[in-house]
């Protein structure tokens, strides 16, 4: 049995064929997805689309790449997140790769998502892309490690990610981890404590191989699961099993 970590079903390539998503994860025992949100407009959708599925659960947050949109503030992701189907805060986190400084709102705008994870009691979710420094500085200084969360989509170095593991949070692993000039995260991946391990997808992005370049979906997410017990010399069930316990202790909202 596999869960997917990190998806966006709401966005329109996948919520328009939802149905068939969710008989290909059944088909692929993918028994739980987190779709994770990425504004607050869009975000009543997402929390719609998850009503009446088992299998589907939210969070909410602000990307921290949406710089034209509704800032949201502590209070107001704590009030959401009181849903049954919110089960995180996020995605929130630094991105220096696409936007130039000023940045200072970005910055701002994670401190307000780590607040609200505390307040909350639930944890975070972080997307850091070219800013893992700024953002280890801005999780220790906002005491991240309270509540705890996961790295999402990891792609940084074997210190950062030590660095993250001793506040309090878990790694996850996309369809990168199966490309094959991904050679440093394929280490990280063998040296990754396994009690410390999520998977995901980022779907509709970042399909897998043997998929790449089509539309990723939570199906695929035991292609990620297939890579890591190859190059760790254990059977994908094995990672399965372990990656989906995490899941459980990390997102405890979730009823297993």
């Amino acid at each position: 049995m596999y869960v997917d970590s990190h998806c966006h079903l709401d966005f329109p390539e996948l919520a328009q064929q939802l149905p068939d998503v969710l008989a290909r994860m059944a088909e692929n025992r993918v028994s739980h997805a987190l779709v994770v949100s990425v504004n607050l407009p869009d975000w009543p959708r997402l929390h719609d689309l998850v009503q009446g599925q088992d299998q589907l659960y939210a969070s909410v947050g602000v990307h921290p790449d949406y710089e034209d949109t509704v800032e949201p503030t502590v209070e107001q992701l704590v009030e959401l997140s009181r849903s049954p189907k919110v089960v995180a805060i996020g995605e929130t986190g630094l991105d220096y790769f696409r936007l130039a400084e000023p940045l200072e709102w970005q910055r701002e705008r994670f401190r307000i998502h780590i607040r609200a994870s505390r307040k909350s009691s639930l944890p975070l979710i972080i997307h850091t892309r070219a800013a893992s420094a700024d953002t280890l500085r801005i999780m220790k200084e906002e005491g991240a490690d309270e509540i705890g969360g996961v790295m999402h989509c990891f792609t940084e170095s074997w210190e950062v990610a030590r660095a993250a593991m001793d506040l309090n949070f878990f790694i996850s692993l996309s369809g990168i981890v199966t490309f094959k000039k991904a050679q440093d995260l394929q280490e990280l991946a063998r040296r990754l404590p396994l009690d410390r391990l999520l998977i995901e997808t980022d779907s509709p992005y970042l399909a897998p191989v043997p998929h790449r370049g089509k539309l990723n979906d939570p199906s695929k997410v035991m292609h990620v699961a297939e890579k890591i017990a190859e190059l760790r010399g254990v059977s994908a069930e094995e990672i399965g099993m372990q990656s989906t316990d995490n899941f459980f202790k990390l997102f405890n909202k979730i009823p297993r």
